[in-house]
């Protein structure tokens, strides 16, 4: 083991202790302690982490994969994934800043935000991270002036039109574009080593990864073609962390897998990763907050009274946190989380919500 971890970073449970006796333990504990109310916090099961990690490499055994620090970026987690081998895909300073404190080896970071800040182009120089990526003129020239020795990454855009967040919309070169880009590169003496694309968050369509990866194909033959060594395919992330998503994460990797082998062969030389964040980390955290007020309202279904004789009503609940904080992903991200009412009077106010 990399010795990342140590006894202070986790609790060990007995073994059958669910999520769910943890947190109605903990709200006993923190409802004896305190007055007020118990403020919102999370539950993690690392061993879920874990988990996951070893369904990845069995379903993708080809592909190194590299967690999305932007995700979340708890440092149990982080210790965890690196303990398991993990590499980081990093967006700005903090991120890599982050991980490197945690003892990991430059080597093993992916600058990848596509908008780059000169200081933070400057600050990966210094600290030895190396692979950037790009996907148009004016980040390959802040690269050539502020860190010429950089291995470039070439982004590439994908046909995202049925995923829910349509990243190519606004990052990605067109395939159209790609020569052009390399060729810049080429005459500024920067090497381009790799392809990456991002199908975008929530995308119902396994076909979508085989596709970009046919697109990568034709884009490391223009590279060839024009002096770049590329050794690298970047397959980006997006793949789903819950149970009963649109389509199985088992799905999405025999695509995957029927597409490497069509188009980068075992044995080609081109290393392939992903950069993974939700797939890991979505299961593994139980939220609970506590119910502050509630009250109850009419519902609004024309026709109901004269049927009944009465108007219908239900309860509205309010929480301690909302869409601008912690229940943000609601907003972003199109999910729902299912609340789950914790039993017992130590936590007759405290509620658990579960992503999905």
């Amino acid at each position: 083991m990399a010795g990342y971890l140590n006894e202070t970073d986790f609790v060990m449970v007995e073994e059958g202790f669910s999520t769910r006796d943890l947190l109605e333990e903990l709200t006993l504990g923190a409802s004896q302690a305190t007055t007020g109310k118990v403020a919102a916090f999370f539950v993690a099961d690392l061993g879920a982490v874990v988990r996951k990690h070893f369904c990845f490499l069995k379903c993708l055994p080809r592909v190194q994969p590299f967690y999305a620090v932007k995700c979340n970026s708890s440092p149990g987690v982080l210790k965890v994934l690196a303990e398991l081998g993990l590499g980081f895909s990093c967006a700005n300073k903090a991120e890599m800043e982050l991980v490197q404190r945690i003892g990991v080896p430059a080597s093993k970071i992916i600058y990848t935000n596509p908008c780059k800040q000169i200081a933070q182009i400057k600050y990966a120089a210094k600290h030895g991270v190396q692979l950037l990526s790009f996907d148009n003129e004016m980040e390959l020239a802040k690269v050539v002036k502020s860190y010429p020795s950089a291995k470039m990454v070439l982004c590439i855009a994908t046909n995202d039109s049925h995923s829910l967040s349509r990243l190519s919309l606004t990052f990605g070169a067109s395939l159209k574009s790609c020569r052009h880009l390399l060729q810049d590169a080429k005459k500024s003496h920067v090497d381009v080593v790799g392809v990456s694309f991002h199908i975008g968050s929530g995308c119902p369509d396994p076909q979508a990864y085989a596709q970009s990866i046919a697109d990568a194909r034709l884009v490391f033959e223009i590279g060839a073609e024009l002096g770049h060594r590329m050794h690298i395919l970047d397959l980006g992330g997006s793949f789903p962390g819950v149970e009963g998503a649109k389509v199985r994460f088992e799905e999405i990797a025999s695509a995957i897998n029927s597409a490497l082998d069509l188009y980068f062969p075992e044995g080609c030389g081109v290393d392939i990763l992903a950069k993974l964040g939700r797939y890991y980390v979505t299961s593994a955290f139980t939220l609970a907050v506590s119910v502050i007020a509630k009250k109850e309202v009419l519902l609004d279904q024309p026709g109901r009274e004269e049927e009944t004789g009465s108007t219908p009503k239900t309860f509205v609940y309010h929480m301690d946190e909302g869409v601008y904080g912690i229940f943000n992903s609601v907003l972003f991200d199109n999910t729902c989380p299912t609340p789950v009412l914790l039993k017992g009077n130590a936590a007759r106010e405290a509620a658990a919500c579960r992503s999905g």
